[in-house]
């Protein structure tokens, strides 16, 4: 039973084991490997153990024990160890394979605690998301990860192998997912008291879907559709929100923060860690700190009930 219950975090949308991309295939492959080897090898420690202790334990040939000790305990796991190590290099080309245009250009810079998107098309200006990722399915993704404050690391379980976001360097992953759905992913860096709140969701789409999507996600935001949202957009504004805040067709232009243009349209809020409803959006705006420990972002409770809920209204309809 306890077998059956380590096994059940095997699955999910933020398992590595169950990989939905190339490069984490190939990762969980390894990690297979390795897993075997390391079994055989215990199995035959605690195998020769007993035989010594328990099935045999009477003097032994002292040549014979020197041999045991020099083939078992050097030549043995130096071959091991050595098959292993190339056979886990030999993977690196195919997790960074040469030539071909990747499908996708995406810059994410990990900022505490978010995750800046800016996705470069070919045709066409960059469009800025945040905390969330789209990729098209079976074509190749090249990301250039940075960070401009602390170390973060930048991990898709289900997709790829993490890698580290540095201050000063620009380090670069390329993806091909290869199953449509929505995936998780994470900091795996420490960078700071909210890191565990730093999350964000990764939906992989057919590649017609993944252009119409982004192309709505290039058009500017959607003029207020009821008297409240109209409400709350003049909220937005008389409260500086846009001094950090960008939704692009309004005069809010801000860069310290995340792109609002679409934040409607997304599957989550704060990098993930409330659900994306008008009602959460009244909990993150007015109690930010509780929600999310020490982030830059002040908390706006001092705004009336019925303000705070036209501005969750106007922002849950920027889709």
């Amino acid at each position: 039973m306890a077998a059956l219950g380590l096994c059940s975090a095997c699955g999910g949308p933020q398992s590595s084991l169950r990989p939905a991309g190339i490069e984490a295939a190939r990762v969980a492959e390894l990690f297979w490997w390795m897993t075997a080897v390391g079994l055989l090898i215990w199995a035959l420690v605690i195998g020769l153990a007993l035989y010594v202790t328990r099935l045999r334990p009477a003097e032994h040939n002292v040549r014979a024990s020197r041999w045991l000790i020099i083939g078992g305990g050097a030549v043995f796991p130096t071959l091991v160890l050595g098959a292993l190590l190339t056979y886990s290099l030999s993977l690196m080309s195919e997790l960074r394979p040469a030539g071909g245009e990747p499908a996708a250009r995406i810059e994410v810079a990990g900022e505490q605690w978010w995750w800046r998107v800016r996705y470069l098309p070919a045709n066409g200006e960059a469009v800025e998301l945040a905390n969330e990722i789209r990729l098209p399915v079976g074509e190749r993704a090249l990301f250039r990860l940075s960070s401009p404050d602390v170390i973060h690391s930048f991990w898709i379980p289900a997709l790829g192998g993490k890698l580290d976001m540095i201050p000063g360097r620009v380090n670069e992953l390329i993806l091909e997912p290869t199953e449509t759905g929505v995936y998780r992913g994470a900091c795996a860096e420490y960078c700071g008291t909210s890191h565990a709140l730093m999350n964000f969701q990764v939906v992989v789409m057919e590649p017609q879907a993944y252009a119409a999507w982004l192309t709505h996600q290039a058009a500017p935001a959607s003029p207020p559709r009821s008297t409240v949202a109209e409400r709350g957009q003049r909220a937005f504004l008389a409260n500086g929100c846009g001094a950090c805040h960008a939704i692009r067709g309004t005069p809010a232009d801000g860069r310290v923060g995340p792109d609002l243009t679409h934040v409607g349209s997304r599957l989550g809020l704060g990098a993930d860690v409330l659900p994306n409803t008008p009602e959460d959006f009244v909990r993150w705006i007015g109690h930010t700190d509780r929600v999310k420990p020490n982030v830059k972002m002040p908390a706006f409770g001092m705004l009336p009930e019925d303000e705070l809920a036209a501005l969750a209204t106007y922002l849950s309809e920027l889709e």
